[in-house]
């Protein structure tokens, strides 16, 4: 097992013969998972219980990521600057013409005074305008931009290395691509909740759905399994995501909650969960695959594979695995469709059916528009795993 030292210039050698990774990169993967957790925790717990105070559970599991990542890349940058070897300042940024840092270590700093400022804005919206009923409200917008920021930072922190290692061979291979993998499947988790008013079961058999789907995630799946080590980037990726979203699901339930707002219309005694994952395992596999197979080829017949493919994947698997969520045999803990906000009516006649279904010439129409917007995605997704390959500080 790899010791855990605080910076480069203290670390050690492992069982091995690598050294063991700076204690700064442990800290930002741990922050990304507890802004995760925090967030999916606080839906929850809004859906659950409602009105929440600015020092709630989950807004401390979300403060403590902030506080976690602001701290350790802080001291990471203040060592460097002020105790740092020159070499390990040549392997740096050097910013304000004072400080030097990784570009991880900036992104967690920035994203962590980022969502420290929303906490108090955030408490202020609801004591003047009450319960939101959006997730991207003024005050969660900031909040979102500050979490993302600091699980992106989280990820660079861990490809800057990545990427030196196939230089310096320094550090234990297995480590660097299980926190690449921790931290990018964290930002997946992110990514879905910031979309999930458009890809909730409800809206599996509308094509804005996979409009939705295709334009935001091969960006992001692409670019990971472009920059990844291994050559299932993006399938890692995804299973964290599927992993951490299924445990949330299954646990929250668990634990007694009743709501402290009215009208209460659907009357619960324990947390309702959020939602089940998408089966983005699947397209990502898909997308692994075609990165190997058209290697060499150009980016834009790989953007119009990749994205055609994605898109007839996760139209093959989720089509259907959405029929079965509305029906009885999904009813019940382990997909979690019983799960219904407090204030709505238990006998909505929509509960356990789809919004909108999406048939004949509106289907394809709208399945082509979507392709178009996973073309464009993949390929801005190829650009950006480019840079990212190429980030060594």
């Amino acid at each position: 097992m790899s010791t855990i030292t605080f910076s480069s210039t203290q670390d050690t050698v492992n069982s091995s013969g690598a050294l063991s990774l700076p204690f700064y990169i442990y800290a930002v993967v741990f922050a990304s998972f507890c802004i995760t957790v925090g967030l999916i925790w606080d839906i929850s717990w809004h859906t659950s219980i409602g009105r929440d105070g600015l020092f709630s559970p989950p807004h401390l599991a979300t403060y403590i990521g902030a506080v976690t990542s602001g701290l350790f890349s802080g001291y990471y940058v203040l060592r460097l600057t002020f105790a740092g070897r020159n070499e390990e300042k040549q392997q740096s940024i050097n910013f304000w013409k004072v400080f030097y840092g990784s570009l991880g270590a900036l992104f967690c700093i920035w994203g962590a005074f980022t969502m420290i400022t929303s906490a108090p804005f955030d408490d202020w919206w609801h004591n003047t305008f009450g319960l939101d009923v959006q997730i991207l409200s003024p005050p969660h917008t900031v909040l979102l931009l500050g979490m993302v920021t600091i699980q992106f930072g989280a990820m660079v922190s861990v490809m800057a290395l990545q990427n030196r290692e196939s230089i310096t061979s320094t550090y234990s291979k297995k480590t660097l691509a299980t926190c690449f993998m921790l931290s990018s499947g964290f930002l997946l988790v992110m990514l879905f909740t910031i979309a999930s008013e458009y890809l909730d079961r409800h809206d599996m058999h509308s094509t804005l759905f996979y409009q939705v789907a295709g334009g935001l995630f091969p960006l992001f799946l692409v670019a990971v399994s472009c920059a990844s080590t291994t050559k299932w980037g993006a399938t890692r990726m995804a299973s964290v995501y599927m992993a951490l979203m299924a445990l949330m699901v299954w646990i929250l339930p668990l634990f007694h909650a009743e709501p402290k707002l009215g009208p209460v219309l659907n009357h619960i005694t324990h947390y309702q969960s959020f939602h089940f994952p998408l089966l983005l395992i699947f397209p990502a596999m898909a997308i692994d695959w075609l990165n190997q197979r058209l290697e060499g080829k150009l980016s834009i017949v790989k953007a119009l594979v990749i994205g055609a493919v994605f898109i007839l994947v996760l139209f093959t698997v989720q089509w259907p695995f959405g029929d079965f969520l509305t029906t009885v045999n999904a009813r019940n803990w382990f997909f979690g469709t019983t799960s219904w906000y407090f204030g709505s009516d238990p006998n909505y006649q929509y509960r356990y059916k789809f919004y909108d279904e999406a048939t004949g010439a509106t289907l394809i129409t709208g399945l082509g528009i979507a392709v178009v917007l996973a073309f464009l995605s993949t390929w801005l997704g190829l650009t950006w795993g480019r840079w990212m390959k190429s980030v060594k500080r």
